[in-house]
């Protein structure tokens, strides 16, 4: 099984690719987020990602929304200098699976890894909108708008489950920092920006209201 690795910092870069090369594990390294959404992206090209979140061109788990809403489902244990729970929230919001804090025991990562890769989720096709981290932009074709960090992890968060209902507290979870009170006619202005930047792009996909639930990109 294939373990893809992003950590900028090459000296832990180099340890998490022999243990995991030690312990049969092929593995693909990235040191930055635009470097891992070009190597990672791919449904099926990974079957366990590895996300610092500390990333110098972007935050991991803007790549890691940006991974899941272009149909990358594989599991996602996220690294990072953190432990509030605020911190670890957020990191499940926007997509992750397991956590784990710096300094850590290899041999730990290991058999999380090991865990992480036993399970099997189906690929979910893509609405083939591409939404990019770094820039906080959405792309359809030749087309592109730009998006806040809010629009992009709304959108990211109903991009991952194309044609699902979302409930509207998981939009705000993924949208919003952990504990933020937000309005419902907060919610709606937004999505109501999305929805304009979507039909300029001539995206195929809109965003239908399911009334009392959530949203689903449909």
């Amino acid at each position: 099984m294939t373990v893809g690795i992003c950590e900028d910092d090459p000296r832990i870069r180099r340890v998490l690719d022999e243990a995991l090369t030690g312990s049969g594990f092929e593995t693909i390294l990235a040191h930055d987020g635009g470097e891992a959404l070009r190597l990672f992206a791919a449904a099926g090209s990974v079957d366990v990602v590895i996300l610092d979140i500390g990333l110098p061109d972007s935050d991991g788990r803007d790549v890691c929304q940006a991974l899941r809403a272009g149909g990358q489902q594989a599991p996602v244990l996220f690294l990072t200098a953190k432990d509030g729970l605020s911190d670890l929230m957020s990191g499940f919001h926007a997509g992750g699976d397991d956590y784990l804090t710096k300094p850590f025991a290899v041999a730990e990562l290991v058999v999380r890894v090991t865990a992480l890769a036993r399970r099997t989720a189906a690929q979910v096709p893509p609405s083939g909108l591409v939404l990019d981290p770094q820039r906080f932009s959405l792309r359809f074709g030749a087309q592109e708008v730009t998006l806040t960090p809010t629009e992009f992890r709304m959108l990211a968060a109903l991009a991952a489950r194309p044609g699902e209902v979302v409930r509207r507290r998981a939009v705000v979870s993924a949208g919003w920092p952990y504990g933020a009170i937000v309005q419902e006619n907060t919610i709606d202005s937004y999505v109501r920006r999305l929805r304009t930047k979507l039909a300029a792009l001539g995206s195929p996909v809109g965003i239908e209201t399911v009334r009392g639930v959530g949203y689903a990109l449909r």
